[in-house]
């Protein structure tokens, strides 16, 4: 977490949780969602609802480099599996098209997240869509779509063995929130 964070979180330590503000998509793009855009649906879309009868609404891309630095330089989880942006002594809560973290992976088979942070695969999955996710020493995340020859090379030469699992099994048995703004409505 930057510097300046902490020091904001200190001098002001009781600032509100703001949610649905901030989307993470499937490509590791964030999202900002202005009330019109979290007016017109949920960043995703809603798990389980007939794709043709749900809006969804992913707002505007960010493509600041700077702030998209910030973002990921202070972008962690809380102890529910929620992951947020500390902007100062706010929390901007995020929702997540995915997983908290997308994994770009190299020729080499080296794995870094969306945010730059370089990992080690610790286990493969695969999901019913054929999506392939890696378990690492940083966490749970989708690797990217164009990344796919890769992790395809890896799981041929034996390097990641995947294990079967639904999609919709994900976020409880890795312990992450989806939507946190879904469920802070609850």
């Amino acid at each position: 977490m930057d510097d300046i964070v902490k020091a904001a979180l200190a001098k002001w330590p009781n600032v509100p949780d703001c949610y649905g503000w901030l989307g993470l998509d499937a490509r590791g793009n964030w999202y900002m969602r202005d009330d019109r855009a979290q007016a017109a649906g949920p960043f995703c879309g809603v798990a389980g609802m007939d794709p043709a009868r749900q809006k969804a609404s992913k707002g505007s891309i960010l493509k600041h480099d700077k702030l998209i630095d910030f973002i990921q330089r202070n972008y962690e989880s809380d102890a529910q599996g929620q992951w947020f942006f500390q902007n100062g002594p706010q929390r901007v809560y995020v929702e997540l098209e995915a997983t908290p973290l997308i994994w770009r992976v190299a020729a080499d088979f080296s794995v870094a997240a969306h945010t730059g942070d370089a990992a080690r695969p610790q286990r493969c999955v695969v999901d019913e869509a054929g999506r392939v996710y890696l378990e690492t020493d940083l966490g749970f995340g989708l690797v990217h779509t164009q990344d796919m020859m890769y992790a395809a090379d890896a799981i041929e030469q034996g390097l990641w063995v995947p294990q079967d699992a639904a999609a919709s099994d994900l976020p409880a048995r890795y312990g992450y929130v989806s939507s946190p703004q879904a469920l802070q409505k609850q």
